[in-house]
């Protein structure tokens, strides 16, 4: 088995001693485990203000760290989503849907007592080429 740690400079950096993300050469093919992304801005290291700006923001860092991979979206078998708060759990997968149409991944959904700097969503993802 094969490790490779993969970074994006275009994303949030890490706010702790962990990778973006690990892709591992698995048989038959290369498995990404990401880690969870929150809503902050890579330019200005602050966090989106509402749960669903969050949500958008945490997104497109999630995107680009799968990318940085060859992997997108379409790749992700597997979510975990932290909120701080369950009452955002509908806002959340109204955006939630339009990354996912089709055949979503499956889906764990948590509430977190904390996030990392106040973070409102966090989303990890594993993905599979």
């Amino acid at each position: 088995m094969e490790k490779k740690v993969i970074n994006s400079e275009k994303a949030f950096a890490a706010v702790g001693p962990y990778s973006h993300s690990i892709l591992v050469d698995g048989s038959g093919g290369d498995i990404q485990f990401t880690s969870g992304q929150i809503g902050a801005d890579p330019k200005t290291g602050k966090l989106k203000e509402t749960v669903e700006e969050q949500t958008v923001q945490a997104f497109a860092n999630l995107e680009v760290i799968l990318n940085e991979a060859g992997m997108s979206f379409d790749n992700v078998v597997k979510t975990t989503v932290f909120l701080k708060n369950m009452g955002d759990f509908a806002a959340v997968n109204e955006i939630y849907a339009q990354y996912f149409p089709a055949n979503p991944p499956a889906r764990s959904c948590v509430a977190a007592a904390e996030l990392p700097l106040g973070a409102l969503f966090e989303i990890e993802a594993i993905a599979v080429r």
